[in-house]
């Protein structure tokens, strides 16, 4: 079984509307077992528990939120440990043109700081699933169809 950890921080909703489409998705695809919590709830230590953590954040100020990043920043003290693992990320914005590949970049180059294997995407939005606002029905498809495209590599890794 692959354990899959979708973790996200989220003020409006919005992100949170995006990591529950995720984790959905992902948790369709046989072997993986997936987990979905915005990271109040989630320790560094947490980590060590997944094959593969997918994050998500809100765009601030073209990076992502300080929770998020704080996390991250904790993590640290397993550096090296995670490697090898699947990664990935998702960003919401407030406005086209908000930050959004930024904000992935960053979440990614964390995830890759770690050694972790990224999920890109072909076809769609390369870096992971983006909105602006709420997300509407194009997001949520391209939400879906990362958590089934991270979940089915992770199931390839570690089912």
């Amino acid at each position: 079984m692959a354990d899959i950890l979708v973790v996200y921080y989220s003020r409006t909703g919005h992100t949170q509307a995006m990591a529950e489409c995720i984790g959905a998705a992902a948790d369709e695809v046989e072997g993986a077992q997936v987990t979905v919590q915005p990271v109040a709830e989630v320790t560094a230590d947490d980590l060590l528990d997944f094959d593969g953590i997918i994050m998500g954040s809100p765009v601030y100020y073209g990076t992502m939120a300080a929770p998020l990043k704080q996390l991250i920043d904790e993590s640290v003290k397993h550096h090296g440990k995670l490697a090898g693992r699947v990664g990935g990320a998702f960003s919401s914005s407030g406005v086209i043109g908000g930050g959004n590949e930024t904000t992935l970049m960053d979440i990614i180059g964390c995830l890759l700081v770690h050694g972790m294997v990224v999920k890109g995407v072909t076809g769609g939005p390369h870096y992971g699933p983006t909105c602006q606002g709420d997300p509407d029905e194009n997001a949520r498809k391209c939400c879906g169809e990362y958590g089934r495209m991270v979940a089915e590599l992770c199931v390839k890794l570690f089912g």
